[in-house]
């Protein structure tokens, strides 16, 4: 057995373990719980050698390599905030972001969602991390969506409900824009021509958002309003659920890779992070989504046998698939992907996943969009735009200063953790995710088509980067929400977010 064992503190009475559901664990580095593997009474600390147990001050204290990846994530925020302000006007005003690094002004205010903002950030402090360790796992499952869902929903009632909600996404360069100039239009007719729009300056071009996604984002608010669920509001409350679920996708990808424990202790984090400012309310909420439940079914299919390793990776291929419609940069999800398998020590998920995938891309294909097609567009339109002008000298590293105000400070500290050559070494699952959300910024950076508005556009990588916390000490887990969500409440509360 692998020397990375589940801990098994808080499996319910009647729950099969990972071993008991599937004998190939046995041969896997992450296997049933640790009672399984040591015995009665053996404790949680053989989850991780290098975490709770493995010295008295980690388990107790803030440790120094948590202080130096504070330091390094505090460090680059404020660089990417004092940096534009040393540079001349012209500079500054070539970054196109008033708030640096993020992309809105800088207008203190308070609003209808402050209060009961404050109370759930309150109340998830103090009960999250005792509910994450007791409750019944459907029950875990169901208090995290929940309150996801009322966390998100709070902040951004802060701006109110047009402004914060039903605005957001209605405005002249967002998705619903487009939707009643193609209300007479049937889907394969809007796919057959969606590519021919992509490029500025035509008489016909898409607006910003839509010309810069592949069609399935557009698609899809079209089939809410066909469906009777029309307007700014309809769409949001779509985004808002849809977003927040990805936590519950997350959990069990976390669960089916290191175990129940592992999963229980990156819950409280996964519902109320500072991520939550963006899921509300911006479409990338959605696609983030949609590519977390695409992991989590590979993730199932990876670590089980038979017809549900085929079932859980075709709808992983699926979910996976229909992403990279949503978001070109989706195809970058190959690297998380990737990580999974590894883990997992598995790739028969692939004989699944990749032909429902590619299925995916063929009915686009045969409706007349060849994704191939629209990055190639989608590349030229995209520097038609001010990314133009945003340099690059400023945007390659501030990009990662944006993306750190939706991971927070825990998911950072969480991330230096993850980083520990032997937790990598042995394949731990939530080191290999959480450093594989790393790459897929990197690579996204190193395109150079992201430059700025990373604190949305990366929200389905650093969604992954947050499963790292779960390698935080248990007894710190309060101090670090409370540093989770007064970074998303102070960014709310200080910044007008666009999105």
């Amino acid at each position: 057995m692998g020397r990375w064992a589940n801990a098994g503190d808080h499996v319910a009475p009647g729950h099969r373990t990972a071993t008991e559901r599937c004998p190939r664990f046995v041969a896997a580095p992450y296997v049933g719980s640790v009672t399984d593997t040591l015995g009665p009474g053996a404790s949680a600390s053989a989850a991780d050698p290098l975490g709770d147990a493995a010295t008295s001050t980690d388990h107790r204290r803030f440790t120094a390599g948590d202080g130096v990846s504070l330091l390094l994530a505090v460090g680059l925020l404020v660089a990417a905030i004092v940096a534009p302000l040393l540079a001349s006007v012209q500079y500054r005003i070539s970054i196109f972001a008033l708030a640096q690094p993020l992309f809105g002004t800088v207008d203190p205010h308070w609003g209808t969602g402050t209060v009961p903002a404050v109370l759930i950030a309150a109340l998830g402090i103090v009960a999250g991390p005792p509910l994450a360790a007791r409750l019944r796992w459907p029950a875990l499952l169901a208090t995290v969506f929940a309150t996801g869902l009322a966390w998100v929903f709070s902040l951004a009632m802060i701006d109110g409900w047009d402004r914060g909600i039903a605005g957001r996404l209605v405005r002249q360069d967002e998705y619903l824009h487009e939707v009643p100039g193609v209300r007479g239009s049937s889907i394969p007719t809007i796919l057959d021509h969606f590519a021919s729009r992509i490029l500025d300056f035509r008489p016909d071009s898409w607006t910003v958002h839509v010309s810069g996604h592949p069609p399935g984002a557009l698609i899809t608010f079209v089939v809410l309003d066909r469906l009777g669920l029309s307007g700014g509001g309809w769409a949001a409350v779509w985004v808002i659920v849809t977003g927040t679920s990805a936590a519950v996708a997350g959990l069990l990808a976390v669960r089916a890779l290191a175990g129940e424990e592992m999963a229980r202790r990156c819950a409280p984090f996964l519902a109320l992070g500072p991520g939550a400012v963006w899921i509300g309310v911006s479409a990338d909420g959605y696609f983030m989504a949609v590519a977390a439940w695409g992991i989590a079914l590979l993730a199932l299919s990876a670590t089980r046998r038979g017809r549900a390793s085929a079932a859980f990776g075709a709808g992983a291929g699926l979910f996976l698939g229909f992403a990279i419609f949503l978001n070109y940069g989706l195809t970058l999800m190959g690297v998380i992907s990737l990580a999974v398998l590894v883990v997992a020590r598995s790739w028969r998920p692939l004989l699944f996943a990749v032909p429902a995938a590619l299925a995916v891309v063929g009915v686009f294909a045969a409706l007349g969009f060849w994704w191939l097609d629209g990055y190639h567009l989608v590349v030229e339109r995209y520097y038609q735009g001010v990314a133009s002008e945003r340099p690059f000298s400023y945007w390659g590293w501030a990009d990662f200063a944006a993306a750190l105000c939706a991971i927070g400070p825990a998911g950072a500290v969480g991330l230096g953790r993850a980083l520990h050559w032997r937790r990598l070494r042995d394949r731990m699952p939530v080191a290999w995710l959480s450093v594989s959300g790393v790459a897929c910024m990197v690579c996204a950076d190193l395109s150079a088509l992201s430059k700025a508005e990373t604190e949305r556009i990366w929200l389905p990588f650093g969604f992954w980067i947050m499963v790292g916390t779960a390698l935080l000490p248990r007894r710190m887990q309060r101090p670090w929400l409370l540093l989770q969500v007064l970074t998303a409440l102070l960014i709310n509360h200080i910044v007008r977010t666009y999105w």
